[in-house]
């Protein structure tokens, strides 16, 4: 399973429908941490301790290792990019509903020093509210 925050959401971003056509919508869910407008994308980082949660949705890949393939090179993991990497390819526990899920996630890798904080956790709303 995977969980999303992010352009991935977005059905005109090109990955976005990659995944819509090779995954499955399983729900919503959320996990703790804090999320921050990297610019033209957001930036998620897992943090047990926080107070705030990064909301997004959970998919089931029909073929997960083709799948995380083509992903780790939009993300831009692995030894072939830049490093350190932007972002890490994890597993978290995904909060859906009442019970969790453990699904990969792409987490931010580069200090948010200088990132403006998506205070609600939800980059979907986020956007739209900038577009107004």
């Amino acid at each position: 399973m995977l969980f999303v925050y992010g352009t991935l959401l977005d059905e005109k971003n090109t990955f976005g429908v990659y995944l819509k056509s090779n995954s499955t919508f399983l729900q919503k869910g959320r996990f703790k941490g804090r999320l921050y407008d990297i610019g033209q994308y957001p930036g998620a980082i897992a943090d047990a301790s926080a107070d705030t949660y990064v909301y997004g949705a959970i998919l089931n890949m029909h073929n997960p290792f083709a799948a995380l393939k083509e992903l780790d090179a939009y993300e831009g993991v692995g030894k072939a990019h830049p490093q350190p990497n932007e972002y890490i390819r994890n597993i978290l526990s995904i909060e859906a509903g009442d019970r969790l899920l453990n699904c990969w996630v792409y987490l931010y890798n580069w200090p948010i020093d200088d990132r403006l904080p998506i205070l609600n956790g939800d980059y979907l709303q986020y956007i739209n509210t900038q577009e107004q």
